[in-house]
């Protein structure tokens, strides 16, 4: 096995049977910036190098992740739709079993991320939440597919277009995550339940992951995700989504 690469914004480890990696920029959130996209994909791939049978997907501090950097947010071409979608599906389709480690802020991007793991335990702590609406823009990244297959159209459609908070006992009420237990207990009981899975034959784990998958997709495909781009370019050239994004952006900076 080769040796775990370094990146700039987050770490990836391979320890005997369970792979962990972790978004690792917590003065800030851990944001889900253009650099920790491609960092994502490609952890992703050297961790299906591994062959470990489960992988932890958590962030380092306080929070899970904050979503996309919106110090990058504007971008004109679509880069961060295509690179987020990319990062989703590299999530997803890895071999590996993946636990999402969920605490603090858990927010747009976040929750696709979150969406793209197999396991979700949550801290009590965690505030989720989808901002993109707000901001005069669709949720790409094949988020609207991945959470009406997690939580239904009904939510999806209440907690997309409201951009609501929702708090990890609703989370558990509607199906996005597995277990919600207390901040100081989650990397126990994420170690724990990683322990558990390990032990079992991998390639059992590995069909029972494809077997899920498969169901999953004839329920919501993602595929149709290609379109990411196009439609955050409309939104991006639409005066009134341009006016919606100033005033949320102005709102959360004082």
């Amino acid at each position: 096995m080769s040796s775990a690469p370094e990146f700039e914004t987050l770490t990836v480890a391979a320890d005997g049977r369970i792979g962990r990696l972790t978004l690792n920029q917590p003065n800030n959130l851990n944001p889900l910036g253009n650099d920790t996209l491609h960092e994502l994909v490609e952890a992703a791939s050297w961790l299906d190098s591994t062959d470990v049978p489960i992988a932890v997907v958590t962030g380092e501090g306080r929070a899970f992740t904050a979503g996309f950097d919106l110090r990058q947010f504007g971008d004109k071409d679509g880069a961060g739709a295509q690179l987020g979608r990319a990062m989703a599906e590299a999530v997803e389709s890895m071999s590996a079993l993946t636990i999402a480690a969920i605490k603090g802020p858990c927010i747009g991007g976040g929750v696709v991320l979150a969406s793209a793991c197999d396991i979700r335990i949550a801290a009590d702590d965690t505030t989720f939440v989808i901002p993109e609406v707000d901001l005069g823009i669709p949720l790409t990244w094949g988020g609207i597919p991945r959470l009406v297959r997690l939580i239904g159209p009904a939510m999806t459609n209440e907690l997309v277009l409201t951009c609501r908070p929702f708090d990890p006992a609703e989370a558990k009420e509607i199906g996005f995550v597995n277990r919600v237990v207390p901040r100081d207990e989650l990397e126990a009981t994420v170690d724990e339940m990683a322990d558990l899975l390990a032990a079992k034959a991998p390639s059992v784990v590995t069909a029972t992951k494809r077997q899920v998958a498969e169901a999953l997709d004839e329920m919501a495909s993602t595929r149709g995700s290609w379109a990411d781009a196009t439609l955050m370019e409309a939104a991006l050239a639409d005066p009134e989504a341009r006016e919606a994004a100033r005033k949320y952006l102005e709102s959360h900076r004082r």
